[in-house]
């Protein structure tokens, strides 16, 4: 075991915060990586965890090793990107992280077209509705929804993006088209949980007038395709992405709610972390993103 290997084990061990965690992502076993700390720890002379039947936490000392860990694997990663580069062809794996199901329907493609193009490259994309920001699991871009406050970061938009209010016509039909926002407090919602919290406060936007409405949840869940259907089947109003809602718009099958107001920001944002030389991988996969997508939403219909 070199000494790189050593630090990308207890990175990832300190990222998943358990032997499994990091032991799947790096395709050891479990016993092998419990076997692989056991010696790091006895090369350093010290505890670097401290370990409970189902999650670990780092010592002060297991703090100072991942902070020099990242540092020192960072810098071979730039060191390998300069040497490669100097052939012109991009080398290395590049690791995405995008919602499930924008990340299966958009980004799987282009990923698809991108290896084509620079076969050197690997690409490890993993798709979660799982809050994730560079370098948390060892992401180099992760694609985001609306604004990203993390100062680290820098988010590139590559995507106009609204969120809209819609419902099945014959939902319309049965219950009655809103036509101010109090309307909504008497309709049922279809809300989609993310990140363990169901979204059932709507906030609306006309005229610089905010309104806050809570709307009576019939159906929730994690996964929005599962909402979508449920709102075309006619359960309920919901709120989803212009992505994902337009070619139902356009079929018939759902209907506009209240389009006048705005809600709040959903725009597509590419975000990486901030550093001093970006790699190329990185820099040409995110220009490929931006000329995908900005050259084709100059109106609507693109989505």
């Amino acid at each position: 075991m070199t000494a790189d290997d050593s630090m990308r084990f207890f990175v990832s061990l300190a990222q998943k915060r358990s032997i499994s965690g990091a032991a799947q992502e790096l395709d050891l076993s479990p016993p092998a990586a419990t076997k692989r700390l056991a010696q790091i720890e006895d090369q350093i002379g010290v505890k670097l965890v401290n370990r409970t039947t189902r999650r670990i936490s780092l010592t002060p000392e297991g703090e100072i090793y991942l902070e020099y860990a990242q540092s020192i694997l960072s810098k071979i990663e730039e060191m390998q990107d300069v040497i490669r580069n100097q052939s012109g062809a991009p080398a290395g794996q590049l690791n995405i992280h995008a919602p499930l199901g924008f990340g299966r329907k958009y980004i799987a493609p282009l990923v698809s077209e991108f290896v084509t193009t620079y076969p050197n490259l690997a690409v490890r994309l993993t798709l979660s509705d799982k809050h994730v920001s560079p370098p948390d699991d060892a992401t180099d871009i992760a694609i985001r929804f609306g604004d990203v406050p993390d100062s680290r970061l820098i988010a590139r938009k590559i995507a106009p993006n609204r969120r809209f209010i819609s419902a099945s016509p014959k939902y319309l039909d049965r219950v009655g088209r809103p036509v101010v926002p109090q309307d909504l407090s008497n309709h049922q919602a279809i809300a989609l949980r993310q990140n363990d919290e169901t979204a059932s406060l709507w906030r609306l936007t006309k005229d610089d007038q905010t309104q806050a409405i809570r709307v009576p949840v019939k159906l929730s869940t994690n996964d929005g395709h599962v909402a979508l259907q449920w709102a075309i089947e006619g359960h309920g109003l919901l709120m989803r992405a212009q992505w994902d809602l337009a070619k139902h718009l356009r079929s018939g099958e759902l209907e506009l709610v209240l389009p006048e107001y705005e809600t709040p920001a959903a725009d597509i944002y590419a975000v990486y972390l901030q550093k001093a030389r970006l790699a190329t991988r990185i820099s040409l996969f995110l220009d490929y993103l931006e000329e995908s997508f900005l050259t084709k939403t100059s109106t609507s219909d693109y989505w």
